[in-house]
Parts: C-alpha cells; sequence; structure tokens
C-alpha cells in the first residue's frame, strides 16, 4: 500500500483527513508517526504560499508524497482579519480559549447581520513531482456567545453558526463535518489525483 503523509502536527486536523480519506487504499502516514519534530516557519503573506512552503518542504525531506495546508477564518467586519494569522492573532501562539475570547472581544456590540464571515483553506498537494494547490471555503456568522464543546485546535467552531443548517460547527460530528466543511470541498477535487497516482 502507497503512503501519503498528511503534513500538520494538529491532531484535529489529522482525524478530519483520516475521516476524509478513509475509503481509500493508501497509508496515511503523519509527520509524528515518521520521527519528525521540526517545523516550517509560515511566513507568506496567503495561505497558498503557506501551505506550497510546507508542503514543499516536507515532500522533499520525507520523498512521499504529501498534503499540506493553510487555513483561518475571516471576518467581514474586521476586514478579514484574523486570516492567515488565524492562530497567532494575538501576536504569539495563542490558545483556543484566547482566540474565542478574542473574536467575541473584537465583535462586542456588532449587530448579527454584520458579523459575517468564513472558514478557508489552501491545500497543496505534492504528487508525481507536482504541487497544485485547491481551495474550499464555507460561510457562516459568528455568535456572540461560544457553544458549550471546544473543539482542540478548532477554536473558531466554537462560534461558527451556519444558518441554512441552524447550527454551530462544533456541534456536528468529524463525520458530519466531513461531508460539508470547507476541508472536504478541497479535498474532493484532491482525492481523484490521489486514486490515480497512488491506488
Amino acid at each position: 500500500m502507497k503512503k501519503l503523509l498528511i503534513a500538520t502536527t494538529n491532531p484535529g486536523k489529522i482525524l478530519e483527513y483520516r475521516v476524509i480519506l478513509k475509503d481509500l487504499p493508501v497509508e496515511l502516514v503523519t509527520l509524528k508517526d515518521i520521527g519528525i519534530k521540526g517545523g516550517v516557519e509560515e511566513d507568506g503573506k496567503t495561505f497558498e504560499e503557506n501551505a506550497v512552503k510546507k508542503v514543499k518542504f516536507y515532500s522533499e525531506l520525507t520523498n512521499l508524497p504529501a498534503i499540506a495546508e493553510d487555513s483561518g477564518l475571516e471576518i467581514d467586519y474586521l476586514n478579514g482579519e484574523p486570516g492567515i494569522k488565524s492562530r497567532r492573532w494575538p501576536g504569539y501562539e495563542a490558545s483556543d480559549e484566547e482566540l474565542i475570547s478574542m473574536t467575541l472581544e473584537k465583535l462586542k456590540g456588532v449587530p448579527m447581520e454584520k458579523r459575517g464571515a468564513q472558514l478557508k483553506v489552501v491545500i497543496a498537494l505534492a504528487i508525481n513531482k507536482e504541487i497544485k494547490t485547491f481551495e474550499g471555503m464555507i460561510r457562516g456568522v459568528i455568535m456572540e456567545k461560544p457553544f458549550k464543546r471546544i473543539i482542540p485546535g478548532y477554536p473558531f467552531r466554537t462560534i461558527f453558526y451556519i444558518p441554512e443548517i441552524n447550527k454551530v460547527l462544533a456541534e456536528f460530528t468529524m463525520e458530519e463535518e466531513a461531508k460539508i466543511a470547507h476541508r472536504v470541498i478541497a479535498m474532493k477535487e484532491i482525492i481523484p489525483i490521489i486514486k490515480k497516482y497512488l491506488c
């Protein structure tokens, strides 16, 4: 069975990729599985730049086909913030709780109709000596209070409400979310390429 490297250390993302790719006859390996501890500095100006930089580094280091991503929350009222700085919005690597509090504080008093936002991901795939990028996005509204459940590594899902479904993203199981969320939208284009070269 051929291997595909999931080049992230985020346990939530690893679990999500395992759910999305569970029907493919490929062996999913993580950075931890193969003993890689060093990270890549995410100094790009866009999600795409960061995703490409990571996948290039890890695929060359391991000589494996790989996927890497950059993702984040873009809030309309805040002119697209936090965007690529989502995890480091305060200027340092913030905790899930800090990011939830910071978001709600910045939107304090803002009416619901102006609290539109989107979760966006760019996934880079390194395979067959090529790197390609794919984008996924879902729209929603930032709630005024957080949902009681925080998914580790995914703070914004606790306050990201999807009107069409009448649910906060944190209410979904990983299996349910893997059918509708931004990551799976991008992966729908990637899966046929993985099948072509690895299955």
